[in-house]
């Protein structure tokens, strides 16, 4: 287990503006996904945990261990925290083999040790077919295992990933997400992966942190976070809502229901607990949620006439954007059935309704 808690800060620069880092969080073994834009504060969170920046204030609780420790002024050097890191490009010695960077990573273990270890992780990891090659000898897969293998051959009590898959093409990244799994079955060690991928997220969290401008603005699993975002600038941040104004005008308790107005038309939604009747909120509704179907004379429950504006090929739908800014995933089948459809409606199931 690790226990974090952090703050940084950083002065406004002429060519800068300032930043604060204040964070607090704990983690179990398994992957701990920190998710958020660029400059929110997630790589700088790794080189604090490791060691490579002095916190200003704050504490690191790795097991039984304390890395740091303002209060107290404890904080290790990085060589001493235990910690093993990916760096985003890989950060091997372009001089050594594969063999050689492994070998240098377990210099800490007993010599007799070293050589059948490195030989473990070179099979393990799928490299001893390319152990006598240099780093620009190799695939981008294979020095980002030789990479991920040398942070773990030490025997790390944490495992640090900076946006690992950065760069890397469907396959590879395909390959990099099975090593990773592997990992965390077999080391059983807390991982703290960096990413602004929300696929990655899924494919590989068991939670999710999400970083805005220094701070934790959510948690929860990946499936949580994606299901109710916390708010609006979390919504924006996952890119996966159609985010869309309206006005609650009735809240049934007891029912467990209310209806919403959207422009001229109304949506029964679930009971939305905590805002009040009037209240004027940002409707989020994935575009897979919804369904485009042919106009028909009269609207059933939950439809909304829709004005279709523009139509985009994705790897496994099309994507119809229609007026207002509301989009729809339609499967390619469906679309190739109803594409000469001029005029539309839009159904908005009960139950994918949230307000933010």
């Amino acid at each position: 287990m690790m226990q974090v808690r952090l703050k940084k800060a950083f002065p406004a620069r002429p060519d800068s503006a300032a930043f604060a880092l204040d964070l607090e969080f704990e983690t179990q073994s398994g992957v701990t996904v920190l998710f958020g834009p660029s400059g929110s504060g997630k790589t700088l969170t790794l080189d604090l945990i490791a060691g490579f920046l002095h916190s200003d204030e704050g504490r690191i609780l790795l097991d039984d261990q304390i890395l740091y420790d303002g209060a107290s002024n404890v904080h290790l050097v990085p060589q001493d925290r235990n910690c093993g890191y990916v760096f985003q490009n890989y950060a091997l010695f372009p001089h050594m083999t594969l063999r050689e960077n492994l070998a240098f990573a377990a210099e800490r273990r007993p010599r007799l040790d070293r050589h059948r270890h490195v030989n473990e992780m070179l099979e393990q990891f799928h490299l001893a077919d390319a152990a006598g090659r240099k780093p620009h000898q190799v695939s981008g897969g294979q020095r980002q295992r030789c990479s991920i293998a040398r942070a773990l051959i030490g025997g790390p009590k944490l495992l640090l990933l900076d946006e690992p898959a950065q760069g890397l093409d469907a396959p590879l990244r395909a390959e990099l997400y099975e090593t990773l799994r592997q990992v965390r079955q077999k080391f059983e060690i807390p991982v703290l992966l960096v990413t602004h991928d929300l696929d990655e997220c899924f494919e590989l969290g068991d939670e999710m942190l999400v970083l805005r401008d220094g701070k934790i603005v959510q948690s929860g699993t990946p499936h949580s976070v994606l299901d109710q975002p916390a708010n609006i600038d979390v919504a924006k941040l996952l890119g996966r809502f159609n985010l869309l104004p309206a006005e609650i005008k009735i809240l049934d308790p007891g029912r467990n229901t209310s209806k919403i107005l959207l422009g001229q038309f109304e949506l029964e939604g679930p009971y939305f607990k905590g805002h009040l009747k009037g209240d004027r909120v940002t409707l989020c509704v994935r575009p897979e949620q919804l369904t485009a179907v042919p106009r028909e004379s009269r609207l059933t429950p939950n439809q909304i006439h829709a004005v279709l504006e523009r139509v985009t090929e994705r790897p496994n739908s099309m994507r119809l954007e229609f007026a207002g800014n509301i989009a729809v995933d339609m499967p390619r089948a469906v679309w190739e059935q109803v594409h000469e459809t001029k005029e539309w409606s839009i159904e908005f199931p009960t139950d994918t309704l949230r307000v933010v």
